[in-house]
């Protein structure tokens, strides 16, 4: 190549790599939309945990079971909560009212008896009192006769107060024996795991002969077939998520499709970590085949407008300027966004020229 035609070629390529992009704006519709990523989960997924610790002695489901609420799960074994439970049973059993008759009876006996001694030493009392009025008898007697009385009426009273302690005292720990055998017999109950919900078996995390605690997860159940979309949306995002907003979702499970959703729920706590709210999506067209744990990607429409005047979102500098020339801004309004373009309030028409910023 000639110095001349070097030199030529060098102007034509400089001149093109210094061409500036340009365009005007166009009425088309635009769809504001906050993006999300997630998983699928079951509707009442839950993960499973004992309440007491022990050793698996028993499995009767496994993976992919279709169980009803209550259905039992796992069963653990504990002999400290058996013999706790027949400890309580005895217990309760010897303070039941009727294995302490024996004791009441032989109180309301006394009872009787200090009542008949009572009444007797009234009538003697009444006699002597009624002979001193005769000016029979001497005083000393009088007196004697009135303190066996007032004896006695002390003595009947002693005799009813320890009746009715005793009974009260029975009663007491009767129904303490009874309290506690049932909290033994619900501790003893959580030895069998049972299911919370009706549903399927989707995990078992342990084997029969592992030993486990109120920290171990052993299982995990979920609705058989009713799915939600679980998804992370960012704090600068959450104020514009709304219940009841339309979410078009795509998962890798299946490539090229697009299922619809609305928002369902919105947890108000704000995950520390991720710096991101968890939002719930109830599926309107749901697939044919899902499983727990599957990836999701979500667009969560915030807004539609038909006829907008819109331009490229990377021709906007700083929110509310465009070029109007390659060194010259203009103020504009800007409304809706999208991924790839700006709508346009004021500020512009269509038969303006903007230039791409460089």
């Amino acid at each position: 190549m000639s110095k001349l035609n070097y030199f030529i070629f060098s102007i034509l390529l400089f001149s093109c790599n210094n061409k500036v992009e340009k365009t005007r704006p166009v009425i088309e519709n635009i769809t504001e939309s906050v993006y999300a990523s997630g998983i699928i989960k079951t509707r009442n997924q839950y993960q499973v945990f004992s309440t007491v610790s022990g050793i698996i002695s028993k499995i009767w489901v496994t993976e992919n079971d279709l169980v009803k609420t209550g259905s039992p799960l796992i069963l653990i074994s504990d002999e400290t909560s058996r013999f706790n439970r027949q400890n309580a049973s005895l217990a309760s059993d010897y303070a039941a009212l009727n294995a302490n008759r024996e004791q009441l009876i032989d109180l309301k006996n006394n009872i009787a008896l200090a009542q008949s001694r009572c009444s007797n030493d009234s009538l003697l009392f009444m006699r002597q009192q009624n002979l001193w009025n005769q000016n029979i008898g001497t005083r000393m007697e009088l007196e004697q006769k009135e303190l066996a009385y007032q004896n006695s009426k002390t003595m009947l009273q002693s005799a009813k107060i320890k009746y009715n302690d005793l009974l009260k005292q029975l009663k007491l720990n009767a129904a303490q024996s009874k309290i506690n055998l049932a909290i033994s017999s619900y501790r003893e109950s959580d030895l069998t795991i049972k299911s919370e919900i009706e549903g399927k078996i989707y995990s078992l995390n342990k084997k029969r002969g592992e030993m486990i605690n109120p920290q171990t997860p052993l299982a995990v159940i979920g609705d058989a077939t009713h799915f939600l979309l679980e998804l992370q949306v960012d704090e600068y995002d959450i104020v514009k998520i709304k219940l009841g907003q339309k979410v078009l979702v795509s998962m890798d499970s299946y490539k090229g499709r697009i299922f619809e959703a609305t928002i369902s729920k919105i947890n108000p706590l704000m995950d520390r970590h991720s710096k991101s709210f968890l939002v719930e999506a109830e599926f309107v067209s749901q697939p044919w085949v899902l499983y727990p744990n599957l990836t999701a990607e979500a667009n969560i429409i915030i807004a539609t407008k038909e006829n907008a005047l819109t331009i490229p979102r990377n021709y906007l500098v700083d929110d509310s300027l465009v070029l109007i020339e390659k060194d010259k801004k203009k103020t504009v309004v800007a409304g809706l966004k999208d991924y790839q373009k700006v709508e346009i309030i004021k500020g512009l028409t269509t038969n303006d020229i903007i230039y791409k910023p460089q």
